[in-house]
């Protein structure tokens, strides 16, 4: 009886010393410097790539959702973006801004299956100089440092702006929305997929969804989710949107994603033997965060939202004196 009790007080210990660890190291978001620290030291250490492959988002499971190898669910997230955002009637040769590319992998496929010329940012150097490793020379991309808050691009310089699970890591969703847009040509398309939170204004968060929330956000370093309604809201407010914003919720496809993340570091325990022990603890402390998304997801309490908008010929400043014009014909 008293060996069990010990071993119980010493199990006890190790879980109230693991909760305090992954607390204490959270990898809040402080500015964009500390984004880009984190997905530095996450590209430097390999453990990412090894798991997650060239494709550091969500897969599609598809409609209903079905077993699916992993890394390849990515690739047909890709596709499926593609084909959602009418991308796949755009002739070769079309300019894409890959806006949060990562290590490259959707931009080398929107290159090499459809021919666009792809420019791809990210705020991390690792990440930019691991995706130059990885392009074979001849493929029409090119990766650069570059902030989706201030982008360095003219207004007007591309045919496509594309992003993927780049949002929350924006402060200010109003600003991310009008960079996406200014720098679309006039009758360009943008396509974004985006881990997004319930609409708070509707159904305001609850006692447990608050703490929840707060650890998706502090562990990665997201400053905020937005909803999916209010990031439409965002990109219509810029003026650059002809028509409405299309949006549409892809939680169900993509929502295996979260447990075969887990499921990869069972099967596949070489990643272990590789990264050594610091690398096992590693990828360990981060499968409280997979639980608590996995959660957030498949509650309600968080949706995987797509957009897509034109960006309208007319001049933004024209555009909204026409739209005042015709509230005050309306008044009249």
């Amino acid at each position: 009886m008293n060996l069990l009790v010990a071993a119980l007080g010493i199990l006890f210990s190790v879980m109230v010393l693991g909760i305090a660890l992954y607390l204490l190291t959270a990898r809040r978001y402080q500015s964009s410097d500390s984004v880009a620290h984190s997905y530095d030291e996450w590209t430097e250490d390999g453990i990412l790539e090894f798991y997650w492959g060239e494709h550091i988002h969500l897969g599609h499971y598809g409609s209903p959702p079905q077993h699916k190898d992993f890394l390849k669910a990515k690739e047909d997230f890709v596709h499926e973006m593609v084909r959602w955002g009418g991308l796949d009637q755009r002739p070769p040769g079309t300019t894409v801004l890959d806006v949060g590319c990562g290590i490259g992998g959707s931009s080398r496929i929107l290159a090499r299956n459809y021919g666009f010329a792809v420019t791809g940012i990210t705020i991390s150097p690792q990440q930019v100089k691991r995706a130059q490793e990885l392009t074979p020379e001849g493929l029409t991309v090119q990766f650069q440092v570059d902030d989706a808050m201030a982008l360095s691009f003219p207004d007007a310089s591309f045919d496509v702006v594309w992003s993927i699970e780049a949002g929350p890591h924006m402060p200010d969703k109003a600003v991310f929305a009008r960079e996406l847009m200014r720098v679309l040509k006039p009758g360009g398309v943008l396509v974004v997929a985006d881990w997004n939170q319930r609409d708070d204004r509707q159904k305001p968060l609850n006692f447990w969804e608050k703490p929840v929330m707060r650890q998706l956000l502090d562990q990665w370093s997201h400053p905020a989710f937005a909803s999916i309604e209010g990031f439409a809201e965002c990109l219509e407010a810029t003026g650059f949107v002809e028509g409405n914003v299309i949006t549409t919720d892809w939680t169900d496809p993509t929502l295996p994603s979260w447990l075969d993340t887990i499921w990869q570091g069972i099967i596949r325990p070489q990643g272990w033997m590789k990264y050594g022990v610091s690398g096992f603890i590693k990828s360990v402390r981060e499968v409280p965060t997979i639980l608590l998304m996995r959660l957030a997801f498949g509650s309600g309490l968080c949706r995987f939202g797509m957009f897509r908008a034109i960006r309208t010929t007319v001049l933004p400043s024209a555009k909204l004196i026409a739209t005042a014009r015709n509230q005050e014909h309306q008044v009249l």
